[in-house]
């Protein structure tokens, strides 16, 4: 299978290309876009490939913007570091996603997909096109949550998720809200809380927080290896740490 890679971050797009080579032989990257700019080029000029890797976010904007250019039949995969539930929408038919870093074994997985879908020319994708304009419109058959039910002196009060400044694993799992309130949420696990929410707006900075960027601050890098991230008042107590191998798409993730 010939394949294009569609990532700005060059150590990255090494990376996966030697992961390619290990797990997958038979799949021959033929390009490296590192921009939208660029891979509105090479669509232009050249015929799809077998597969496509995608980044989500790019220096010049997001991926799902080539669907506005371009009506692709080839399985891509997404390659993100935004959670599960936002993606789960491309996880049919070969369209798949991995997680940055990438694993070998979910790369292995995924080319089996994509293998499947360009050795059986009768298996029909979706309309890409249409899921890739779902996602970049969240207003529109809104997939996630919009309040979370919290407890207060023994009762439960609905509050809006956009009111929610982080979600915090303690003893238990909490939600502080931009005004500095504390309240306990009943879910097992913010991998769970995590699903429910826009990539867009929240972040999962480490194991024990997820943010929301409208109560950020400011970022620090430190000596040791870390990121401080300080959020606005009044919660501004809360300094959250995140490893700096997370810190380029961090990065992107803040500035668009």
């Amino acid at each position: 299978m010939n394949a294009v890679i569609l990532e700005d971050e060059e150590i990255i797009a090494d990376v996966l290309k030697g992961k390619l080579k290990k797990v997958a032989p038979d799949v021959k990257v033929i390009t490296v876009l590192p921009s939208l700019k660029t891979a509105r080029k090479w669509l232009g000029e050249h015929a799809e490939p077998d597969l496509f890797f995608m980044d989500i976010q790019l220096s010049d904007g997001v991926s799902f913007d080539l669907f506005n250019d371009f009506k692709l039949s080839c399985p891509i995969i997404f390659t993100t570091a935004y959670d599960e539930y936002a993606l789960n929408a491309f996880k049919v038919n070969g369209i798949d996603y991995l997680l940055k870093p990438v694993n070998e074994s979910d790369l292995s997985r995924a080319l089996d997909k994509c293998r499947a879908i360009v050795q059986h020319a009768s298996v029909q994708n979706p309309d890409i096109t249409e899921l890739i304009r779902q996602l970049a419109n969240p207003n529109k058959n809104s997939r996630y949550k919009e309040k979370f039910i919290v407890s207060i002196r023994n009762q439960w009060v609905p509050v809006n998720t956009s009111e929610i400044a982080c979600f915090v694993k303690e003893t238990l799992n909490y939600v502080y809200l931009h005004s500095g309130d504390r309240y306990m949420i009943d879910y097992n696990s913010l991998d769970e809380v995590e699903e429910l929410l826009d990539p867009m707006k929240f972040y999962r900075a480490n194991r024990q927080c997820i943010l929301n960027i409208d109560a950020i601050q400011s970022v620090k890098p430190v000596e040791n290896s870390k990121l401080i991230i300080r959020l606005k008042e009044p919660n501004q107590k809360l300094d959250i740490d995140m490893s700096r191998l997370k810190s380029p798409e961090f990065k992107k993730w803040l500035d668009r």
